[in-house]
């Protein structure tokens, strides 16, 4: 049997080619997630404050502590029992911004932590080629939607 000798920690990076505060908007303004993330939330991520997101097309909701909120830099929550996620935005130019996704914290068993951890970096980097269409280019592509369209709830 094979085992995993540390945990796994995910991590994902994006250019986006907008000013920092816009990319940086985009996630904490449920107004403009919605876009390419979850289909609603139940406010803005406010340091210490717990909000619920909701991906109906699956009948799926996380329940999601935000830890600390540095405007323009980083944003770090906790949801699933201590699983933590940050983003870290680098400006890299007035135009230009590096969005990194980190994820961690992971767990259950050796193969459910890969299983999770591989999950994780697969979702996160559907998130940033949404964010990425919507910023850049005005389009939205679905692509939390048609992920997995044969399990959305019907009715």
């Amino acid at each position: 049997m094979k085992t995993i000798s540390q945990d796994p920690v995910v991590q994902t990076s994006m250019l986006i080619r907008r000013p920092v505060g816009e990319v940086f908007e985009a996630f904490v303004n449920p107004e403009v997630t919605t876009k390419f993330w979850y289909t609603r939330s139940s406010g803005r991520m406010e340091a210490g404050k717990r909000i619920k997101w909701y991906w109906d097309m699956y009948g799926a909701a996380a329940d999601v502590d935000v830890v600390a909120v540095e405007p323009d830099k980083r944003i770090r929550i906790e949801w699933d029992e201590g699983v933590g996620v940050e983003w870290d935005f680098t400006p890299r130019s007035p135009e230009e911004t590096m969005v990194t996704i980190t994820n961690s914290g992971f767990h259950g068993n050796g193969d459910e932590v890969v299983a999770q951890a591989v999950d994780s970096m697969q979702g996160f980097t559907m998130v940033l080629c949404g964010l990425k269409a919507y910023l850049e280019h005005n389009v939205i592509l679905n692509l939390v939607a048609d992920k997995a369209p044969d399990a959305h709830v019907t009715g």
